[in-house]
């Protein structure tokens, strides 16, 4: 189990190192997450009253297409330049290459989310800075990475990767962006907790299914 994590633990320290000299995933992210934020804000100031009913909505929306970009770079540069080969020789399980590659898109993920939360608070003057919505994000977050890590796998093979992760992953995820932007709007709405329980526990069940899955089925999926 130590030898596990520290393997897992070294793929994520060689991806974040290799993020700090280029910059490209975190750049690309953060100014498609804050354009998106402010063209929102912009445009339906002229349309609506209140951005309570739109926030959680559009926190998501933000979220997904900025993590989307973060996990499409993630393993197309693996592909591009051969490193995928060096992993795959590693003396390491395969699913800790998974592992890796998924908390990696996690914490890249999970940072875009920690700018963007305060910075919809300021702009949509909502109650964002609250833990229950720390939660929700942090939960929403760990399930789309995991999904999405397994689908770029998937795509990663292919010629229109570009294309192929997001029609293959929007889908899959439907239910998880549903149950995060509910249980975000019972926290904004400040709802009892009961009310909007089990839509948490969809987030869970989500994490569970796709990170066993992709611990699962990853050695296939990038020797097949």
């Amino acid at each position: 189990m130590r030898v596990a994590i520290d393997q897992i633990a070294a793929i994520v320290r060689k991806d974040i190192i290799l993020e700090l000299r280029t910059r490209e995933a975190i750049t690309a992210m953060l100014i498609f997450a804050v354009m998106a934020i402010v063209m929102f804000n912009f445009a339906l100031r002229l349309r609506v009253d209140t951005f309570r009913p739109l926030t959680p909505g559009i926190l998501w929306v933000t979220l997904v297409f900025a993590g989307t970009l973060g996990l499409s770079r993630s393993m197309s540069s693996e592909q591009i330049n051969q490193c995928i080969d060096g992993l795959l020789l590693a003396p390491c399980d395969r699913s800790v290459i998974f592992a890796g590659k998924a908390i990696t898109n996690v914490i890249f993920t999970l940072f875009v989310a920690a700018l963007i939360l305060p910075l919809m608070a300021i702009l949509f003057d909502e109650s964002l800075m609250q833990p229950g919505v720390w939660m929700v994000a942090a939960l929403g977050v760990i399930g789309y990475a995991g999904a999405g890590t397994l689908i770029a796998t998937m795509a990663a093979s292919t010629r229109a990767r570009e294309v192929f992760l997001p029609i293959l992953l929007f889908p899959v995820a439907l239910p998880l962006l549903v149950a995060s932007v509910i249980a975000t709007s019972g926290f904004l709405d400040r709802l009892p907790l009961t009310e909007f329980t089990a839509w948490i526990g969809v987030q869970g069940a989500f994490i569970v299914i796709f990170w066993t899955a992709g611990t699962l089925l990853f050695e296939y999926l990038v020797e097949s």
